[in-house]
Order: C-alpha cells, then structure tokens, then sequence
C-alpha cells in the first residue's frame, strides 16, 4: 500500500487529489510514516499542515476531504525521506532520526522534524535532499 501511495504521490506530486481510492492510500502511507518515526498528534498534524481534528479524523481512517496541492507535496516528500531513510540506514535512525536532534547546519541543534514543521514545504525539500545526497542519490 505504501509504494502504491508513493508511485501515487510522485507521479501527481503537485496536482490535487480527488479520487477516494488514490486520497485514502495517500493519507494511509502519510500515517503509517507518522506512526513510525513516532510523532505525537500535534507534530503530525503540523508536519502534515493540518488542525489537530483533521489529522485525527486521517488517523482512524474516516478522513473524507480531497487533498490539495499543498498536502499532495507534502505528502510526496514525507513518504520519499522515509524511503530514502530505509535505504540509508538500518537499525534504530532507520525511523527514529526525524527526531534525533541533529547539530547540521539546516537543523542547528533541532530534529529534522521541528525543521520541517517550522520552515514548511521549503525545509521539507531540503531535509529530503540532505538525506538523498547522504545516501549518495544527489
């Protein structure tokens, strides 16, 4: 389901979602990538630029809304950095490094997460580029 959502998510990274099958497997693989680098409901709902009561709403899996260009973007990345961090690592960053504090010079003693929710899509990009040029795919 997950490679579903990303081939989904990658190929109509910047149209608008509004087919239920395609929005449901997309917001599934977004919960499933939360739920594994273990954020809280209110990172998530952040991290995925949605009110608290949306994200819960995605969490049990009754979400009815479309998802727009913004939250398709969003979406594409979070799925290709947790991608990109099971081919880089193997073993506990492999899903805990979105929230290891990281002295980096995009990060300046944060988690890629409180980075990513702080600078939006822009440090999205660039905390997916950091990790893609670590494992030596930029």
């Amino acid at each position: 389901m997950a490679q579903a959502a990303l081939q989904i998510a990658e190929t109509d990274r910047l149209a608008p979602l509004n087919q239920r099958r395609q929005i449901n497997a997309v917001v599934k693989a977004v919960v499933r990538t939360a739920e594994a680098w273990k954020l809280t409901n209110s990172e998530a709902a952040a991290l995925f630029d949605v009110p608290s009561a949306t994200w819960s709403r995605m969490k049990a899996g009754i979400y009815k809304g479309n998802l727009d260009q913004d939250k398709v973007t969003r979406a594409s990345l979070m799925i290709g950095l947790f991608k990109g961090l099971r081919l880089l690592f193997n073993g506990p960053l492999t899903y805990g490094w979105p929230k290891t504090i990281n002295e980096g010079q995009e990060f300046n003693g944060r988690t890629p997460v409180e980075a990513m929710i702080e600078g939006g899509i822009p440090a999205m990009m660039r905390v997916r580029q950091h990790v893609d040029a670590l494992r030596g795919g930029v």
